[in-house]
């Protein structure tokens, strides 16, 4: 397809009250990305040479969001055939074929946006997206002709026993030539019951004046609206399953897949396993043979082959994992590369940090990366060997082969195949804890010290 040739009108001037949000509706997020961030990845693949999105309420919201989009404001806002009329002057001299799409409907394929402009070169004057719902409920039905064209959109309060049985409904998306389009719609009027302009209405008009209008057919997954929080709950659903079943048909073991979540671009190899609640935020990338245990956060992070995660491991942006490298329990790393072979196996923060190959990381240890204005780098180099409870103050370099004594505050360089050993002088007093244990017992026994009431504290008092 010639991206010169397709645009899409995107509607997304509802206020979406339902949400209760201060957010606009379509901003919400799934998978870690936008309702509308997910049509328009949907967009691209289809090469559109632009994008039209018709805003309202809330507008500086979305024009953060689609920076790469025109703008069209929708004020008043008269129904949805008005909506699309806002989008003229933003849509230019443009001559071919136009998407009418819903900013809350974000799950629209590529493909289905594909056999919707394919039917409209095919003939059609207009292309209708329809689908057959487990539950028709209200939605408009689908009148065909005997040839499957499209002989009108009935809505459900005035449909008949037989309209009503029909199966196949209305999704609202539509695809017509950008020409014909506008001049269908300036003929359409207010006259019904909300005085607004019904973009529906353009296929009677289309009919009528002997066109011809297509039904292009979609599961009902692709097409379901997002309205409120449960709805929103349902599409994340609908998401994970998706993305769990890739991820298993690409070679990955999901241990338990209905706790795994993955995010829209998470990136995951061959014979990965993820154990149980493992949570994947935006910008993952695995490699294969990598084993990632129970309940660790994974966000913005490169993982090589074989490495191992986990479990209650936590990696942020810019945390980068090589080969065979081992990050464990309760350990965080953020921005920080952890080398070929090297490890941090317990309770550690490594943040800023360049940890060298085969090198280990004792338990306990943190770099102390942020003083409050500035973050610093820590160097840790090949092969060295990091106490346990060490912190390291940079910027500072622990060279390879280096060691740092248990315990330590490094503040200093330390040299290759060199002890760092920071920490005060451990005094041994004979016989001094018998002493204090008999003074503690005289005491108590005394009443001298007793239970504190944590009741009979007095807020004013400090």
């Amino acid at each position: 397809m010639s991206a010169t040739e397709i645009a899409a009108i995107i509607l997304a001037a509802g206020k979406g009250t339902r949400m209760k949000s201060a957010t606009h509706k379509v901003l919400h997020p799934i998978g870690g990305r936008s309702m509308i961030g997910h049509l328009l990845a949907s967009l691209e693949e289809v090469e559109t040479a632009q994008n039209v999105v018709v805003v309202g309420a809330l507008k500086e919201q979305v024009e953060a969001e689609v920076p790469d989009a025109a703008i069209a404001v929708q004020e008043p806002q008269l129904g949805t055939g008005h909506a699309v009329l806002a989008a003229r002057e933003a849509m230019g001299d443009f001559d071919g074929d136009v998407l009418i799409l819903y900013g809350d409907v974000p799950f629209v394929a590529p493909e289905t946006l594909r056999a919707m402009i394919d039917a409209r070169r095919e003939g059609a004057d207009l292309v209708v997206l329809g689908f057959r719902p487990a539950d028709p409920a209200a939605y408009g039905r689908l009148v065909q002709n005997a040839d499957g064209s499209l002989a009108r959109i009935v809505e459900f309060k005035d449909a008949n026993e037989a309209e009503r049985a029909i199966g196949l409904c209305n999704s609202g998306v539509m695809a017509a030539d950008c020409g014909h389009l506008f001049a269908l719609l300036d003929r359409v009027t207010n006259d019904n019951a909300k005085g607004e302009y019904y973009l529906t209405d353009i296929v009677e008009l289309a009919v009528g004046d002997g066109g011809r209008v297509a039904v292009v057919e979609a599961p009902e997954a692709e097409v379901m609206g997002i309205n409120s929080r449960a709805e929103l709950a349902e599409a994340e659903a609908i998401f994970q399953a998706r993305a769990r079943a890739d991820a298993m048909a690409n070679g990955a073991t999901l241990i338990d897949p209905e706790s795994v979540f993955f995010a829209f671009d998470t990136e995951v190899g061959k014979d990965v396993i993820i154990g149980p609640n493992v949570v994947f935020g935006p910008g993952v990338r695995i490699s294969d043979r990598v084993a990632i245990h129970a309940f660790s956060h994974i966000e913005g992070a490169e993982i090589g082959p074989g490495a191992v995660v986990g479990p209650f491991a936590r990696l942020r942006p810019g945390a980068q994992l090589g080969e065979g490298a081992k990050v464990g329990n309760f350990v965080e790393v953020k921005n920080a590369i952890i080398s070929a072979g090297a490890k941090a196996n317990h309770l550690s923060y490594i943040g800023d940090a360049w940890v060298g190959e085969k090198a280990n990381i004792g338990a306990g240890t943190i770099t102390c990366n942020y003083d409050g204005f500035n973050k610093y780098l820590t160097v840790v180099g090949d092969g060295a060997f990091i106490g346990s409870n060490s912190t390291l103050v940079p910027p500072v370099t622990i060279a390879a082969g280096g060691l740092t004594a248990a315990g330590s505050v490094i503040t200093k360089d330390v040299g290759p195949d060199s002890i760092g050993l920071a920490r005060a002088g451990q005094e041994n007093k004979e016989g001094a804890a018998a002493r204090f244990r008999e003074r503690k017992a005289a005491e108590k026994k005394a009443g001298k010290w007793p239970r504190p009431d944590p009741t009979a504290h007095d807020k004013n008092d400090g």
